[in-house]
């Protein structure tokens, strides 16, 4: 039975921040609202919820799922970054942002994308989101709330919890979402490369 949890935007309930942190430590996968659409996140470690989360989202290994952090104190543990790209990543951080980094040995092979080995990393801006990653004192893995056959990002949480009851261990309700994804720029190379342009403003990264 999915459980359904109302938790406020701008103070999250301490104690529903425990109580979901519990359920993605035993392996559950978990609908949270991010600063753009829904999205649907697990333990990093976690082999068979990571598997679990792909089947629902309909994607496969080519997929590059995210890294969600609490901030930057973070990202040198899974990705390799250097001064100047520290310090793009420090002006748009916390925001609707995914950037694509070279990934370190820290990430577990079946997360990175298996020929480029790069991994996608964001640093949400969403009071729930902070909360939980603070919470479990870990990154969570990812994936924008879209599923297979749709053209629209989900970001109602009852429409969530209609559509995917029985196969989510909990939906949080914070609010509606908006239908706009993040902006994924590739920081792997010299220059940085828009992949997708969302809500996050690219003029950021100097594109």
């Amino acid at each position: 039975m999915t459980q359904y949890f109302e938790i406020h935007h701008d103070n999250p309930q301490p104690r529903l921040i425990r109580q979901a942190a519990q359920i993605i430590q035993s392996g559950g996968i978990v609908a949270a609202p991010t600063d753009s659409a829904y999205a649907l996140v697990c333990r990093l470690d976690d082999k068979a919820a990571v598997e679990k989360l792909r089947r629902i989202r309909g994607v496969d290994e080519k997929h590059h799922l995210t890294l969600l952090v609490r901030d930057l104190s973070e990202i040198s543990t899974y990705a390799r970054v250097d001064n100047r790209r520290y310090r793009l990543l420090k002006a748009v951080t916390p925001g609707p942002y995914t950037v694509i980094l070279d990934a370190t040995h820290e990430v577990p092979r079946r997360l990175s994308h298996p020929s480029r080995k790069t991994i996608g990393l964001r640093v949400p801006e969403n009071a729930i989101l902070l909360a939980l990653l603070e919470e479990l004192g870990e990154a969570l893995i990812g994936t924008t709330l879209q599923l297979p056959g749709d053209d629209h990002m989900l970001s109602d949480p009852e429409e969530v919890r209609e559509r995917l009851g029985k196969q989510l261990d909990l939906v949080i309700d914070g609010g509606a979402g908006t239908l706009e994804p993040t902006t994924i720029v590739d920081l792997t190379g010299d220059e940085p490369v828009l992949l997708r342009e969302g809500r996050g403003d690219p003029a950021a990264f100097g594109l």
